[in-house]
């Protein structure tokens, strides 16, 4: 479980996170949703100890992370950033196989390697495998920085926009495989989405934040209301159900 208790931060005295408190169960898909500026990124480089904490206290399975070391920490926990910067003449294969490096140091076995295969067939890289970062598309590149941090083989994956430069199919292809993970491997995906209908489609857990706070938390048939997604994004939206699943139509 990943523990976060009375976390604020600030940037020269302006509020960025505001006591937030939450228990991040493991197994499942956790979304985190909001507008722009909420916190979401924030809260996750706390959690990865990307930056400091300046206040309150942040558990990955027990271990703190401002203080567990961070090949200790990176056995456990995964993240995708949204502004990941890769060397450009690094081909998929290695790239990937990056993740891989907190259990090997260096010296990977073929186990690692095995695993390696096992994360670009997950994400379909496999016919991209050997071509340079800097060729693909960004569709194309996101879709290998995050089978690199699936391949980091932790129980839990930060994903931070991970739809960001994917098109209808990928994007549909890359939730159903953190739905697959989550489902047959027990991992947990928390995961920041811009598109709520794909939250409401996949997450078992919607987080919503904004100003820095969660205002709502639950089941997505319990926070895609009416009432609270006015509360969350600042504008009344529709709401019809599909397949017994809640569907925003926030573009009316």
């Amino acid at each position: 479980m990943i523990r976060i208790e009375n976390v604020s931060l600030s940037y020269r005295d302006v509020p960025i996170l505001r006591d937030i408190t939450l228990s991040l169960e493991k197994g499942g898909i956790i979304a985190l949703v909001g507008p722009n500026g909420a916190g979401k990124s924030t809260l996750f480089s706390l959690i990865a100890r990307l930056q400091p904490l300046q206040s309150g206290r942040i558990t990955v399975d027990d271990l703190p992370v401002d203080t567990t070391p961070s090949r200790q920490l990176a056995k456990r926990l995964a993240i995708l950033r949204q502004d990941g910067a890769v060397a450009s003449r690094l081909t998929v294969r290695e790239l990937v196989g990056f993740g891989r490096f907190p259990h090997h140091q260096g010296r990977p076995g073929a186990d690692d390697l095995a695993l390696v295969e096992a994360a670009l067939q997950q994400f379909d890289l496999q016919t991209l495998s050997g071509r340079f970062v800097d060729t693909l598309s960004g569709g194309q590149r996101q879709r290998a920085m995050v089978a690199m941090t699936f391949c980091q083989g932790t129980d839990y994956l930060l994903l931070d926009e991970p739809l960001n430069n994917l098109d209808m199919f990928h994007a549909r292809q890359l939730m159903r495989s953190l739905r697959t993970i989550a489902d047959e491997r027990q991992r947990t995906a928390i995961v920041v989405l811009h598109d709520i209908n794909q939250a409401a489609a996949y997450a078992d857990r919607i987080v919503a934040m904004r100003d820095g706070r969660v205002v709502a938390d639950g089941a997505p048939e319990t926070v895609l209301t009416e009432d609270n997604l006015e509360a969350i994004f600042g504008y009344r939206m529709q709401i019809a159900r599909m397949g017994g699943k809640p569907f925003v139509l926030h573009h009316l």
